[in-house]
């Protein structure tokens, strides 16, 4: 017993001391990984170098390895588009280790991700940009495209106005289309989006979170968009959403906390100009009408906004499966009282690898659920037009909010509501939910590992309901003592793919082969539902409860590579789409492309170049589709059935009627060829490289909602394809490393671009003076302003040449006789400009100075036109010296044109077309890397304090000159935006 227990004292003794020596032999590495700037760059790769031992740094570049036998390793840092650096570690209890990596010519951005795979920066033959997070633009950014909005070239970002959650409009080279979609495709993580917006989230992008976001990538000419066929004529935008990382849990908690401000306010007249016009003007009934109040309705309707963005995300491994989770929370007042916005989005990702690392499978999540307030849609023209000389508020029976009232004690039914009454008077609210995701099964066969199968399912869903409300004691529904109202519609985007790759190197030559089907179903639901006043009682009723409209793609496509020598590229793509919104004789559209590219830099004669680090040239052809923008149903006959309201009796019973609606058996896809010629360049080891392009497209078979003639078909109304359309352009980006020390780097990037779209031929009707009405203005009654004619921008105006007197004052209803035929009349109607911009530009800069960084951007448009239609709706005397028992208000205009618009012929009038082009600040931004928070800990934070919207320079006078349209009326106010955010990685 004896001889045991000393054995067994020994043995724990052993343990004991094995413990301690084991212990004592154990230690960590530590650090950070920097760019050349000395940036933080997050995700960035840190292993040790013979073992499988790894871990990725956090949003601030720290990393910390645990763990390891004390000695001497090997640690190797790595990062995209970054020479990967080696360095000799010694492992102790807390050893550390920092690295900064600088680009790589050759590997900047290196790999790519493309149409179905990705692909080596140097090897593309296409036309392709990436943006990835560390060049975003910085702020208050609610939507994902204002990340890159001003980054790239030939990308024209136009905001849709200043409501929270408003999207943008996007264009890539500024369209290929006339009224059908010029929207690009969008593919967020191998998800494509309809296009399609729900009832209260009218962007399909404004319900995804900006700060799961990792890059962009833009494929602009057909060589790199074909493989995506008939939905790729207006580009493609690829984003790529952040994921897990190898190693330790990393913990980043974000807070951006802001206020919004009215930028700009319409210049209108004050309570004393309106007070001294009627008086100096008006007669004695309107005299009496004047008001005592001073009254800015507009700054009755604007408040000052606060928004908050908080997020959280933990990305690491559990068992060797890389994964990320995130959550995010915005609360978004807007600058119009009662607008808001709260959103709450989360995201879930897992990555792992199975059978050897021959299975790779990633499954991507997301979803998204807002809430909205909307304000009365007619509050901010009622703001510019109501008489400043009355209060807001007044003892009566409407909410006693002041109105025009009649000598029945009625709302007057021809003056404007008081503003701020449309607004605290109407409830309209909103919810929308939306969840996408998919599943994607990457197999590399183990008998063939270059041979993949991948395999891509997924969904896309969302939800929107809303409601609105006016109570019945509200002027602007008094006739039908109140309203309610609701409204409800789904979507759901299924989609399935399927394809083989292989990829092979022989000797100098590499194969790289792509193969597939694809099957896509998009549906919407539309619910009906009665209406009803303030009361109670039934108003209308609908027809049917519901609607369902679906489209299916069905999809066979397919690329081909060829590398020589690493310097001679050729790519081929062909892709076979079946639309059902097309009749079976013209349901299949085929679309190629062909690209070649040269590595000028691996020729002999460059390779010892001092001074050129990249030089390539891209030639390329293909031809693209668009189906978008059209109804599902156009080719077929069908009837609409009449509301509830127009009835047939027939003895005591009340029948709806069908009437037959227009259609073409005949329509066929829209088309469009792009010749691209590129040429990407690096100078001075990388520290200056950019790329130049020159492009061509030809749209045949355009289609489009046109008017014709009576009895021509069932309806005057017809979508059909009417002729083709032209775009030339040339792009240039340029980015510099312009200084680059230990302490200080400054960087800089420019980029421009050169569009200019033209009809050719409108084949619906030869006549030379045939066009198709491209928009219609506001104050008269179906007065038409923009059209689509031959030889002509697309969009442009169609308007009279005015008059002016000797003192440069425009004649009211006078114009040029432009065909001299003595008479002026519709014949001397003219085209005038575009609301295209013709030449865009952006530029970029940031500057780093230890741990401060300063970084702004900049945007600019020239020769894009813009018509005024807020001074040719209210700049004019009769709208002051109303006849109806009412007094409203001017713009400022009024002074310069004395027009009475007694008779509307103002409209037209080219006077009121004016020059946007402008030059703006869109952010300006100054941050501080605090760094780590302790000596031993990983937790580090960064403060940063931005401005967007910061100034506007431009000729036009309006509130903004940047309008999709190119009509401004009434549009929501862009806030000037001030923010504080704090980021804090653990």
């Amino acid at each position: 017993m004896k001889v045991f227990y000393l054995l067994k004292q020994g043995l724990l003794v052993l343990l004991v001391l094995s413990a301690l020596i084991v212990k004592a032999q154990t230690g960590s590495v530590s650090g950070k990984v920097l760019d050349e700037t000395g940036q933080p760059l997050p995700g960035a790769s840190v292993v040790v170098k013979g073992t499988t031992r790894s871990t990725s740094t956090d949003v601030n570049g720290n990393f910390k390895l645990a763990g390891l036998t004390n000695g001497a390793i090997t640690l190797s840092a790595s990062f995209i588009g970054y020479q990967t650096l080696d360095k000799a570690v010694t492992v102790s209890a807390n050893a550390t280790a920092n690295f900064q990596l600088v680009p790589d010519a050759q590997k900047l951005n290196e790999v790519v991700v493309i149409g179905y795979g990705t692909a080596e920066k140097k090897n593309l033959t296409g036309s392709i940009t990436t943006v990835n997070s560390k060049d975003f633009q910085k702020g208050t950014i609610t939507t994902p495209e204002q990340l890159i909005q001003g980054k790239v070239a030939g990308v024209n970002i136009i905001s849709g106005g200043g409501a929270p959650g408003g999207g943008s409009t996007i264009r890539i080279r500024g369209g290929a289309s006339l009224n059908a979609s010029n929207d690009p495709l969008i593919v967020v993580d191998g998800v494509p989006f309809s296009g399609n917006g729900i009832g209260n989230a009218p962007s399909p992008l404004s319900l995804i979170n900006p700060n799961d976001i990792e890059t962009f990538t833009v494929l602009k000419d057909a060589n790199a968009t074909a493989i995506y066929g008939s939905r790729a004529s207006n580009g493609v935008i690829l984003i790529t959403t952040k994921k897990g990382t190898s190693g330790a849990p990393q913990i980043t908690l974000s807070t951006n906390n802001s206020i919004s401000t009215v930028a700009k306010k319409v210049d209108v007249l004050t309570a004393d100009e309106v007070r001294a016009f009627v008086n100096t003007n008006g007669n004695a009934a309107q005299k009496a009408l004047l008001g005592t109040a001073n009254t800015d309705w507009q700054d009755a309707i604007y408040q000052t906004a606060f928004t908050t963005d908080n997020n959280l995300s933990i990305a690491g491994s559990f068992k060797g499966v890389p994964y990320r989770v995130s959550g995010g929370y915005l609360d978004q007042e807007g600058v119009v009282v009662r607008s808001k916005l709260k959103r709450a989005t989360g995201a879930f990702s897992i990555s792992p690898k199975l059978f050897q690392d021959h299975l790779k499978i990633e499954l991507n999540l997301k979803g998204s659920l807002t809430d909205s307030q909307y304000p009365n849609d007619g509050a901010i023209g009622a703001a510019i037009q109501f008489d400043p000389t009355q209060p807001i508020y007044s003892n009566n029976k409407f909410g006693n909010y002041f109105e025009w009232i009649t000598s029945a004690g009625v709302p007057n039914p021809n003056a404007p509501r008081n503003p701020l009454a449309l607004i605290e008077q109407q409830d309209n609210h909103g919810n929308a939910a939306r969840s996408f995701g998919n599943l994607k099964l990457d197999y590399s066969f183990h008998f063939l590992p270059e041979l993949h199968a991948v395999i891509n399912a997924g969904y896309d869903y969302s939800k929107g309901y809303g409601r609105t409300i006016v109570p019945i004691y509200a002027a602007q529904s008094f006739s039908t003592e109140g309203s309610f109202s609701r409204r409800l519609n789904t979507e759901m985007n299924k989609f399935s793919e399927a394809y083989l790759t292989y990829a092979k190197t022989l000797g100098k030559s590499r194969f790289d082969v792509t193969a597939g089907y694809g099957y896509y179903d998009d549906a919407v639901t539309n619910y009906n539902f009665a209406t009803y006043r303030g009361t109670g009682v039934l108003q209308t009723t609908p027809v049917f409860p519901f609607s369902v409209d679906q489209n299916k793609l069905l999809s066979y496509y397919g690329r081909f590579n060829y590398t020589f020598a690493d310097k001679y590229i050729l790519s081929g793509t062909m892709r076979a789409d079946a639309s059902s919104k097309f009749a079976e004789d013209n349901r299949w559209g085929y679309f190629p492309s062909a690209g070649f590219t040269w590595r000028i830099i691996g020729e002999d004669f460059l390779k010892d170049s001092k001074v050129i680090s990249d030089l390539k040239l891209r030639l390329t052809y293909g031809e693209t589709g668009n189906k978008d923008g059209i109804g599902n149903y156009d080719y077929l006959s069908k009837y609409y059935a009449s509301t509830n309201n127009g009835q047939y009796q027939v003895g005591n019973t009340f029948y709806n009627y069908y009437s037959p609606a227009g259609y073409d058996p005949d329509l066929r896809w829209e088309s469009t060829t792009t010749y691209n010629a590129g040429l990407d360049y690096g100078f001075l080891n990388g520290r200056l490289y950019g790329s130049i392009d020159a492009y061509y497209k030809k749209t045949k078979d355009l289609l489009s909602t046109v008017t014709i003639p009576v009895g021509t078909n069932f309806s005057n109304v017809l979508t059909t394809n009417v002729g083709n359309m032209e775009v030339r352009g040339a792009e240039v980006s340029l980015n510099y490393v312009a200084i680059k020390t230990e302490n200080t780097t400054w960087d800089i990037g420019v980029n421009g671009a050169y569009n200019k779209r033209k009809v050719t031929n409108l084949t619906l009707n030869p006549n030379s003076g045939f066009k198709i009405d491209a928009g219609d203005i506001t104050g008269g009654t179906g007065i038409h302003l923009k059209y689509n004619a031959v030889n002509q921008l697309p969009g442009s105006f169609f308007v009279y040449k005015q008059v002016y007197n000797a003192n440069g004052k425009p004649l009211e209803g006078v114009y040029q006789d432009l065909n001299g035929d003595g008479a002026v009349n519709d014949a001397d109607q003219y085209f005038y400009k575009s609301p295209d911009p013709v030449i865009t530009l952006g530029f970029n800069t940031s500057f780093t100075y230890k741990r401060w960084t300063a970084s702004t951007v900049l945007r600019a448009n020239f020769g894009n036109y813009i018509y005024d239609n807020i001074s040719s709706n209210f700049g004019i005397r009769n709208n002051v010296l109303s006849t109806q028992g009412i007094l409203n208000n001017s713009t400022s205009d009024l002074y310069n044109t004395n027009f009475s618009g007694a008779s509307g012929v103002q409209y037209l009038s080219d006077y009121y077309i004016r020059n946007a082009s402008f030059l703006k600040m869109d952010n300006a931004g100054l941050s501080y890397n605090v760094g780590k928070l302790s000596k031993t800990g990983t937790a580090s934070m960064r403060i940063s304090a931005n401005c967007q919207n910061v100034f506007v320079v431009s000729k036009y006078k309006g509130i903004d000159p940047e309008s999709v349209s190119g009509i401004d009326y009434n549009l929501y106010p862009r806030p000037r935006t001030y923010t504080l955010g704090l980021n804090v990685g653990f």
